[in-house]
C-alpha cells in the first residue's frame, strides 16, 4: 500500500478551508474590477530564460527547474509579474495602453516553509502596465486599502486593523548614490529585506560582508531606515539626508505626492504610513513598494505587497512598458485570519439541508428542493431516507445554519419546520411562506 502523503511545503484544502479561500478570491475580484482591471492567465511553465535572474539570486535557487521531455530548459513561475512583463511584450500589440489586469494563480518557490509560507501557493495580483504616471501609484495604494477594507468571510470580529507600509526605491538608490555605493544597490536591498526578520545589527554585518562597504556607509544607510515619526516629518528628514541627489529627491516627491493625493480620500494617516526600512528584495523594482502588516499579528509578514517596475519589460521588447502592482498574498492572509479566530469553520457554501425521512415522499423533497433554489437559496437534499437525529448530525458538523423538517405530517398540512442549528430553536410555517424566513433571518 501506498502511504498517503504531501510532499513538504504543500499541502491539502479540506473544504472548511477551501470555502474562505474563494471567498477572498471572490472579495478580491469584485475590488479589482470595480477599479477597471481585467483578467488573465499565464502558463504554469515558461521557458527558463523568462524566469531566471529576473527576481533575485535567492529566488534563482527556489526555482523549480527541469529539462522537459522535448529537451528544452523550463521552470514553474515564481511569481504572476515576470510572466507578466512576458505576456505584455508578447501581446503588446493587441492590448490598449495603459493596460490594467489581474490574475489569480499558483506559484511555486522552493523555500524553507514557516508559518504562512508554502513551496507552493496562490497569488492575486493586479498591475497597471503602459504609464509612469503617479495616478497609478496612487491607486494601487487605494486598491490595497479597499482589499484589506472588504474582505468579507463573515468573520467573527471586524477586519480593519492593519497598516500599508510604503517606500521608494529611488530613496535607496539615491542615498546609496550620494554615499558614493551605488554599485553596490543590490546585495544592500537584499539585507535591507532582512530588517524584520533578522534585526538591524545582523543587517549593518551583512551589509559590511556581501556588500563590501564600509563600518560607516552601513550606518549611514542604517540611519535612514531608522526614521521614526509622522509622515510628513519623515519626509522633511528624507528631503535634508537626500538635498542635492537628483534620484533621492525624485522619490521625496513621488511619496509626498502620493501621501498627500491618499489623504482627501480620509484614510487614517496611521494606516498609511511611511517606512523607509521597507525594501522589496526582488531585483525589479524602481519606485514606489508597498507592504501591508497586520496589526495584531505582524509576525505573520505582509500580506499585500507589491510596487513600481519602469524596466522588466524591455528584457523581452525595445517598447517601454512601466508598470506597478501588489500581490495579496492569499495563502498567508488566510494562516492569519484563522490564527486570529476570523474564519467561521463551515464545509458547505450554503445555509439549508434538508432532511429525507419519509421515504415514499422523495419526489416532494425533490420538488420543494428545486423550489428553494429556484427563489436563490441553496438547499441540500441529503441522499438517504435514515432517521431525522442522525441527519441533524450531519448537517450540524458540516455547518449549516438551518434544517427545514418535513414529515408525513406536514406534508399533509403543508407545513415545515424551521430550526436553526446554531440556536437549537425551531419555527413552524406553511411551505410557502419558509423562503421568506429563511431569506429574513
Amino acid at each position: 500500500m501506498i502511504t498517503p502523503r504531501t510532499l513538504k511545503g504543500f499541502r491539502d484544502f479540506l473544504p472548511e478551508m477551501m470555502l474562505p479561500r474563494e471567498n477572498l478570491i471572490e472579495a478580491a475580484m469584485k475590488v479589482y474590477r470595480s477599479y477597471g482591471f481585467s483578467p488573465i492567465d499565464t502558463p504554469s511553465l515558461e521557458y527558463l530564460e523568462i524566469l531566471q535572474g529576473k527576481g533575485s539570486d535567492e529566488t534563482d535557487k527556489q526555482l523549480y527547474k527541469f529539462e522537459d521531455h522535448g529537451g528544452r530548459q523550463v521552470g514553474l513561475r515564481f511569481d504572476l509579474t515576470v510572466p507578466l512583463a512576458r505576456y505584455t511584450a508578447q501581446h503588446v500589440a493587441e492590448l490598449p495602453m495603459p493596460f490594467k489586469r489581474y490574475h489569480f494563480g499558483k506559484v511555486w518557490r522552493g523555500e524553507n516553509t514557516q508559518a504562512g509560507r508554502y513551496r507552493e501557493f496562490t497569488q492575486c495580483d493586479f498591475d497597471t502596465i503602459g504609464t509612469k504616471s503617479i495616478v497609478a501609484d496612487i491607486e494601487t495604494t487605494l486598491i490595497i486599502n479597499d482589499l484589506m477594507e472588504r474582505i468579507d468571510l463573515k468573520t467573527k470580529k471586524p477586519f480593519t486593523r492593519f497598516k500599508i507600509r510604503i517606500n521608494n526605491r529611488k530613496v535607496l538608490s539615491g542615498l546609496l548614490d550620494k554615499h558614493g555605493i551605488a554599485d553596490k544597490t543590490t546585495p544592500i536591498l537584499r539585507a535591507l529585506d532582512k530588517i524584520g526578520k533578522i534585526g538591524n545589527e545582523a543587517v549593518f554585518k551583512e551589509m559590511i560582508g556581501t556588500a563590501s562597504i564600509t563600518e560607516q556607509q552601513a550606518a549611514e544607510v542604517l540611519k535612514l531606515t531608522e526614521l521614526q515619526g509622522s509622515n510628513e516629518s519623515v519626509l522633511e528628514s528624507l528631503r535634508r539626508m537626500l538635498d542635492g541627489n537628483v534620484l533621492g529627491e525624485k522619490g521625496v516627491t513621488e511619496l509626498s505626492e502620493l501621501f498627500q493625493s491618499v489623504s482627501v480620500f480620509g484614510i487614517s494617516p496611521d494606516r498609511i504610513v511611511i517606512d523607509v526600512s521597507i525594501a522589496r528584495g526582488l531585483d525589479y523594482y524602481t519606485g514606489t513598494i508597498y507592504e501591508t502588516f497586520l496589526d495584531d499579528l505582524p509576525s505573520i509578514g505582509s500580506v499585500c505587497s507589491g510596487g513600481r517596475y519602469d524596466n522588466l519589460a524591455g528584457l523581452y521588447t525595445k517598447q517601454e512598458l512601466p508598470g506597478v502592482g501588489a500581490s495579496l498574498g492569499l495563502d498567508r492572509l488566510l494562516s492569519a485570519m484563522e490564527e486570529l479566530g476570523m474564519i467561521e469553520k463551515v464545509s458547505t457554501p450554503i445555509e439549508v439541508f434538508l432532511p429525507y425521512f419519509v421515504e415514499t415522499r422523495l419526489a416532494d423533497y425533490l420538488k420543494f428542493a428545486a423550489e428553494l433554489r429556484n427563489k436563490g437559496i441553496g438547499v441540500e437534499l441529503y441522499p438517504e431516507a435514515k432517521k431525522l437525529g442522525q441527519q441533524l448530525k450531519y448537517a450540524d458538523k458540516r455547518g449549516y445554519h438551518f434544517a427545514v423538517i418535513i414529515g408525513e405530517d406536514e406534508f399533509q398540512q403543508q407545513k415545515c419546520q424551521v430550526k436553526d442549528l446554531r440556536t437549537g430553536k425551531s419555527v413552524e410555517c406553511l411551505q410557502k411562506e419558509c423562503i421568506n424566513f429563511i431569506l429574513l433571518q
